[in-house]
């Protein structure tokens, strides 16, 4: 791989691949040193890029291994027991909330509230729009368990939005 492809990678997917990870560790500082670390294995491993999948899903499944793994040696014990991505309350910097309106912050908030599978789940799904054999690809997981845990997600999200007093239907 030649550093021009590399730059056109970053140029093309690195603002999408940041706001993934962001919205998982919920960190920005950190979003931006395991987006990096996802671009350096990216370059690294290339070889082994078989054209299953595009570059973009390929991408943001070296990305979500890249958040497990650090979950995973922040918090050894916590992720074991499946906790390691609820000990940071997110708070979305200034400019994000100016930008995002009282619903999409609602919507967002609550995602963050949800267990991690649900949460990665909605958010390829939905919020990056992947499909689901690529969510599948991006998760290891199978077809069936990205379509059985994205219905139980949005069923969780939609009792988690009434609950909050939220009425509108945002994801049907």
């Amino acid at each position: 791989m030649k550093q021009e492809e590399l730059t056109k990678w970053i140029e093309q997917y690195g603002e999408s691949v940041l706001t993934y990870i962001l919205l998982i560790v919920r960190d920005y500082q950190q979003a931006e040193d395991l987006t990096q670390e996802t671009f350096i294995k990216a370059f690294k491993h290339q070889h082994q890029f078989e054209q299953k999948s595009s570059v973009k899903t390929w991408l943001f499944s070296i990305a979500h291994n890249v958040t497990k793994d650090y979950f995973r040696k922040k918090h050894p014990l916590q992720h074991f027991f499946g906790l390691t991505m609820e000990e940071k309350d997110y708070k979305p910097m200034p400019e994000q909330i100016a930008a995002m309106n009282f619903q999409t912050e609602q919507l967002y908030r609550t995602i963050q509230q949800l267990k991690p599978t649900y949460r990665h789940v909605i958010i390829l799904r939905k919020l990056k729009e992947f499909s689901t054999a690529e969510t599948a690809l991006i998760l290891n997981w199978s077809e069936s368990k990205v379509k059985m845990t994205l219905t139980r997600a949005l069923v969780q999200l939609k009792n988690e939005l009434i609950k909050g007093g939220f009425t509108s239907e945002i994801y049907r």
